[in-house]
């Protein structure tokens, strides 16, 4: 079976890759912390992952494969020189989630380097396309990226079970942070 080709998503591709994402992120330890009501999981995460699609579109940031079917969104080092997009943020979210939400992008931000690097924010597979290696695929367009730019890759996760997929992918933890769940920032060094 031949691999799919890997494409830089555009604002058309928003839909497909908040639902891959919401799919994908049903039982993780963060998004089960920011979003624990079954009811409206799936409105909050596609606010959550619409945020971040929106964010980082205009970037050329965020590599897809299958159709929108994996998705890694990276955050490029921060670039004072370019324009923002987009307009002023509105919360989706009732103030007691919105407060949840502030407070883990609060402490994940305190806790990653202040020397510049590439972020990988987001790396999600849709349940149906799970074990065909298009994560790793995505996931290793943006690490190119980070290695020609000579900087570092930056990621955290707070599923367990991926800390050992990352660490085979060349990932090492350098830090981890206990609250508000057990979180471990990894990295890649330059290439």
């Amino acid at each position: 079976m031949t691999t799919p080709e890997i494409t830089i998503a555009t604002p058309a591709d928003r839909a497909t890759v908040v639902d891959t994402l919401v799919a994908a992120f049903v039982k993780d330890p963060v998004l089960r912390c920011l979003f624990p009501d079954e009811e409206t999981y799936p409105r909050y995460a596609a606010a959550f992952f619409g945020h971040l699609f929106d964010k980082r579109v205009h970037r050329s940031s965020i590599w897809t494969i299958g159709g929108g079917a994996s998705v890694a969104i990276w955050e490029p080092p921060a670039d004072p020189s370019a324009p923002a997009h987009g307009s002023p943020e509105i919360s989706p979210y009732p103030a007691d989630v919105q407060a949840r939400v502030q407070s883990y992008d609060d402490v994940v931000h305190d806790a990653l380097p202040t020397f510049p690097f590439w972020y990988l924010g987001v790396l999600g597979t849709h349940p149906d396309s799970a074990g065909r290696g298009w994560g790793r695929a995505v996931m290793r367009a943006g690490l190119a990226r980070a290695a020609a730019d000579g900087l570092p890759a930056i990621l955290e996760t707070s599923n367990p079970g991926n800390v050992e997929l990352y660490r085979r992918a060349g990932w090492e933890v350098v830090g981890s942070l206990e609250e508000p769940v057990p979180t471990w920032i990894m990295q890649q060094p330059p290439r």
